[in-house]
């Protein structure tokens, strides 16, 4: 299915949750044409393995060798490094965040609330800290930077480079891959 079609994304992650819904949330997690497996042991991943292999091959769901990983104990997926008990943010984006200047106008401020907001879930009360920043995004207010929009910044700076999540005691071993659709 070829993705330069504006639907063709959404239909087709629609039809992966479809076919993967059992396993959904217990062993699997599937964004668009990526799919990670995880499991807390190697003879258990070898079975959730062999499930995922099942359903792509009774939907004749295709993936290229060369974009597989197997029995990784780390990977990164979807912006986060994935690993034994942690979820981090990607150190990509932690840079990014450590290099940001003071945004000067509102896209600057919607651009870097966009880059933070992702790993919202990293940060407690992120709404709380985000507010004054968003609220210089309104349309019926002018644009002035406050010291609480400073504080705001740079709370939000520090919090999202230190930001970890630990897990419960689960091993990930990690089966990455891109699928290619076929009739």
């Amino acid at each position: 299915m070829p993705f330069g079609v504006t639907n063709a994304p959404a239909i087709f992650m629609n039809y992966m949750i479809k076919n993967f819904r059992p396993f959904l949330d217990k062993f699997v997690m599937v964004f668009i044409d990526d799919i990670l497996i995880y499991s807390k042991t190697r003879e258990v991943h070898e079975d959730h393995l062999r499930t995922v292999l099942g359903v792509l091959r009774e939907r004749k769901l295709y993936s290229k060798l060369s974009k597989c990983e197997f029995w990784m104990e780390e990977v990164n997926f979807l912006r986060h490094e994935i690993s034994a008990g942690r979820i981090s943010v990607d150190p990509s984006k932690v840079q990014a965040v450590l290099q940001w200047e003071r945004p000067k106008t509102v896209t600057e401020v919607r651009s870097f609330v966009g880059l933070v907001g992702y790993n919202r879930r990293f940060i407690k009360n992120f709404a709380r800290i985000v507010a004054p920043l968003t609220q210089l995004t309104r349309k019926d207010r002018p644009f002035a930077w406050t010291n609480k929009c400073e504080a705001s910044f740079q709370e939000l700076k520090q919090k999202s480079t230190s930001a970890t999540v630990l897990l419960s005691e689960m091993i990930i071993i990690s089966f990455f891959v891109e699928i290619y659709f076929s009739k």
